[in-house]
């Protein structure tokens, strides 16, 4: 009988960060409403419609750029928190108070922080949530 050994991976984290350049926006939006659902990507993406999510996945129209990047680190982080946790778990990370942003939520920081250094700090909190605990 063969043993199976069991490794990890040496690099957490790099599937959610090459799906989130790799895939196309229409995938990327359609894997992150199923995984944040729609209100939140709405929110995220700067959208008050839930139907305009839904447009987005379905490939019939783009967001601004602003937009689009800030919803790529949102599918980033949430990858990220999903390699470990469920949905659920995951929605709730990015919706409440987190004490490694200054007590910021991690949607609202994406939404309205700094384009550069709010995404930077989103992902290493879900890096650090996802594999340090």
């Amino acid at each position: 009988m063969a043993t199976k050994l069991l490794t990890s991976d040496p690099r957490p984290g790099l599937r959610a960060h090459q799906d989130s350049i790799l895939l196309s926006f229409p995938e990327l939006v359609s894997h992150l409403r199923d995984i944040l659902g729609v209100k939140l990507v709405a929110y995220i993406g700067g959208v008050k419609s839930a139907r305009q999510v839904s447009t987005w996945a379905d490939g019939d129209g783009e967001p601004g750029v602003a937009d689009r990047e800030r919803l790529r680190h949102a599918f980033h982080a949430a990858s990220l928190l999903r390699e470990r946790y469920d949905v659920t778990t995951v929605q709730s990370w990015f919706k409440g108070i987190n004490p490694t942003l200054n007590d910021e939520a991690p949607a609202q920081l994406l939404r309205e922080g700094d384009p550069v250094t709010g995404p930077r700090a989103v992902i290493a909190a879900a890096k650090a949530f996802a594999y340090i605990g």
